[in-house]
C-alpha cells in the first residue's frame, strides 16, 4: 500500500492513520459494491447488519445475539498492514534495507561507539580486538578485496572447521597486502567464519600506527612461543616463511619461492599436533613490479629494501597505488602431523622433509594457477 506508514516496532501504533479503517472484514471508506469493498461473510446463528439474512434482499434489523463484537485484529504481515510481504514472500516497501533495517544499523552503530568510548570491549593478551576487526577493519579491507583485486578463493573447505591449524603461504608484492587478503578470504568464505592470526616480522611492530592496527587485527610476533600459544588455543595461525626474501624479490623472480627458513613452522606444528595447510597466492607479485632496490636508501631508512618500481618513487604518493591485478588464493590439502610422536619436533631430517613437502606443494599449485590464468588483470 503506497501510503502505509512505517512502524518500526510492533505496538499499538500499528493501527496508524495510514491504514484503512475496517469493521467486520469490510472497509468503511469503500463505496458499497465498489472494487474496494469487501463482501460480508454470513454469520451463523444470527443476521448481520450489513447484508441480507433471509434471501429476500431486505436487511434484517440487528438483534441482540447478532450485534457486532470487538473488531477482530488483523494478523501481522497480512495485506494492508505495514511491513506486509509482497507476492511470493518478497519483502514489502520497508524490507531489510528500509527504515526498519536502517534504524537497526544506526542503533548497532551507536551501541558500538558507546562500547568503544566507555571501554566495554575485550582484547586478548596479544592485543586482538575481535569486535573492531569484524565491524570496522574487515569492512575497510573488503572493498579492496572484492572490487579492486577481485579475489577468487578456492579450497577453503580444506581449512578445519575447529581446532588449531597452521596455514603456510607464499609471500610477495613489495608490501604485505597478500597477508591481509588471506585474512579476508578466511573470514568471509570459511563456513565457520574463522579468523586467521598472522605471524608478522619485527618491523611491523616498531612502525607507528601500523603496530596498533596489526595488533587489533590479530597479528603477533613471528616467534615459536607466540605461535604455539595460539595453536594451543585452537586458533588458525598464518605464516609466510619466505619473509622479506619473498616480499622484496625482484620482478624477474616472480612466483619462484625463496628459501623457507630452517623449518621452524614445521617444528611448531609437530609440537602442537596440528595440520599444515599450504596456501598459494597468485596476483600479488604484479601489484608493485619491483625493478630495482636502492640499498643505500634502505640502510638510511632502516628498511630491508627500498623498492624501485615503474611508478615509485617517481610519481610520489601516487606511485604507491597498487596495480589492480586479479588474484586467486587456493588452500591445498592439509598435511597431518598428529601421526608423528612428540619427539619428532626435534628430528632435523623430518623437519627438512616436511618443509620441502609444503614448499613443493605451494610451488606446484602456483605453476598450475599461472597456467590457468588468462590475464594478469582479468
Amino acid at each position: 500500500m503506497a501510503d502505509a506508514k512505517v512502524i518500526p516496532f510492533d505496538d499499538d501504533r500499528s493501527r496508524g492513520s495510514g491504514a484503512p479503517r475496517r469493521r467486520n472484514g469490510r472497509r468503511l471508506d469503500a463505496e458499497p459494491g465498489g472494487p474496494g469493498a469487501v463482501q460480508p461473510l454470513p454469520v451463523r446463528g444470527g443476521a448481520r447488519d450489513d447484508g441480507p439474512a433471509d434471501g429476500t434482499g431486505e436487511p434484517v434489523p440487528p438483534s441482540a445475539d447478532s450485534a457486532p463484537g470487538p473488531e477482530p485484529a488483523e494478523p501481522a504481515g497480512s495485506p494492508g498492514q505495514p511491513g506486509a510481504a509482497g507476492p511470493a514472500g518478497s519483502p514489502g516497501p520497508e524490507g531489510a534495507g528500509g527504515a526498519g533495517g536502517l534504524e537497526r544499523r544506526v542503533a548497532g552503530g551507536l551501541a558500538f561507539l558507546r562500547r568503544r568510548l566507555t571501554g566495554e570491549y575485550e582484547v586478548d593478551d596479544f592485543g586482538y580486538d575481535a569486535e573492531l576487526t569484524d565491524q570496522v577493519l574487515m569492512s575497510l579491507l573488503r572493498p579492496l578485496y572484492e572490487k579492486y583485486f577481485r579475489v577468487e578463493v578456492r579450497g577453503v573447505e580444506n581449512i578445519p572447521a575447529e581446532g588449531g591449524a597452521l596455514i603456510v603461504a607464499n609471500h610477495s608484492g613489495t608490501l604485505p597486502l597478500d597477508g591481509l587478503m588471506a585474512q579476508v578470504a578466511v573470514h568471509d568464505h570459511h563456513p565457520a567464519g574463522r579468523h586467521l592470526r598472522l605471524l608478522a616480522a619485527d618491523l611491523v611492530f616498531v612502525l607507528p600506527v601500523v603496530n596498533e592496527l596489526a595488533r587489533k587485527l590479530g597479528h603477533t610476533l613471528a616467534c615459536a612461543e607466540d605461535a604455539e600459544r595460539l595453536l594451543a588455543r585452537g586458533e588458525l595461525v598464518g605464516v609466510m616463511p619466505e619473509g622479506f626474501k619473498g616480499i622484496g624479490k625482484p620482478f624477474g623472480e616472480r612466483y619462484k619461492l625463496q628459501r623457507f627458513g630452517r623449518g621452524g613452522f614445521v617444528s611448531t606444528a609437530l609440537r602442537q599436533r596440528v595440520p599444515i595447510v599450504p596456501c598459494s597466492i597468485v596476483g600479488a607479485e604484479e601489484i608493485y613490479p619491483m625493478l630495482g632496490n636502492s640499498r643505500t636508501l634502505a640502510r638510511v631508512l632502516g628498511l630491508p629494501y627500498f623498492p624501485l618500481t615503474p611508478t615509485f618513487p617517481w610519481l610520489g604518493p601516487l606511485g604507491a597505488v597498487p596495480l589492480p591485478t586479479k588474484w586467486t588464493i587456493q588452500f591445498g590439502e592439509p598435511i597431518r602431523t598428529d601421526g608423528h610422536p612428540p619427539e619428532a619436533a626435534d628430528d632435523p631430517m623430518l623437519m627438512f622433509n616436511l618443509t620441502d613437502q609444503v614448499r613443493e606443494q605451494i610451488q606446484h599449485t602456483l605453476y598450475k594457477l599461472l597456467v590457468q590464468r588468462r590475464s594478469v588483470f582479468f
